[in-house]
């Protein structure tokens, strides 16, 4: 179906799904996650499938050393389709008013620095190339200023101007950048999440949205609509009207 695709945070949830749907015949899948049993159980899924697969144990809250897995392992194979989906999520816990510093590092090294990293090294293989497509799973929170997770929210936006300008570069090589802004999707993440998840889908669910859209070669993937229209209704709002909105969130 789509080659050599390399899919990060694949141990579980929406990694583990995506990897499932792409596991066929025709397909040879890296994949990347900290929990090596998981891992290695959805890798046995796949082979279940057809494909082959090939578990690489990684923390991606160190980056020392994973430009250079990526390459090695782009040596190997040509990697076609690279999906960016590790993530760390949290909020601050009732009581307090910021994150822990050490949290805090942590969510902005694995959902943003490793992120770009990976994207970076990747794309350097892709354009000897000319061909190939680079995933980063966003968030619609890449639009709110989300006081109970800020550091969170941060990392989302950044990930979205990231993909926004590296696609302007490499589109003209033949290079899809694909950004994905996703709702609440049912993973170990979002369930650790207090209050309420509007329109939360499962991860089969989810999966299966990305890798359709995925197929478009397009610039965003973004749901559920209702979701995405009221982060379009939010952004007309004026500025003190939206931190009165955020405000509310904070309690």
């Amino acid at each position: 179906m789509a080659g050599n695709v390399m899919i990060t945070g694949a141990s579980s949830g929406l990694g583990a799904a995506m990897a499932r749907l792409y596991a066929d015949p025709q397909t040879h899948l890296w994949l990347w996650g900290r929990a090596a049993e998981r891992l290695s159980q959805i890798a046995d899924e796949c082979l279940a499938r057809g494909a082959s697969a090939t578990p690489v144990v990684w923390d991606f809250a160190h980056v020392d050393g994973l430009a250079s897995r990526i390459e090695e392992l782009d040596r190997e194979r040509p990697i076609e389709l690279a999906i960016f989906n590790a993530g760390l999520g949290g909020t601050i816990p009732t009581g307090q008013i910021v994150e822990a510093a050490e949290r805090t590092r942590d969510i902005a090294m694995v959902n943003f620095t490793a992120a770009v990293v990976g994207a970076t090294a990747v794309a350097g293989a892709m354009l000897r190339r000319g061909r190939g497509q680079i995933v980063l799973i966003g968030s619609l929170t890449e639009s709110f200023p989300i006081p109970i997770a800020p550091t969170y929210s941060a990392t989302k936006a950044g990930l979205k101007t990231f993909a926004e300008g590296l696609g302007i570069a490499l589109r003209p090589h033949g290079i899809a950048v694909t950004l994905v802004s996703a709702g609440f999707i049912d993973t170990p993440m979002s369930r650790q999440l207090a209050g309420p998840k509007p329109l939360m889908v499962t991860a089969d669910a989810a999966a299966s949205i990305i890798v359709k859209g995925l197929a478009r070669r397009g610039r965003r993937v973004a749901f559920p609509w209702p979701l995405e229209m009221l982060r379009l209704l939010y952004l007309g709002l004026p500025r003190p009207l939206r931190h009165a909105v955020m405000r509310r969130l904070k309690g």
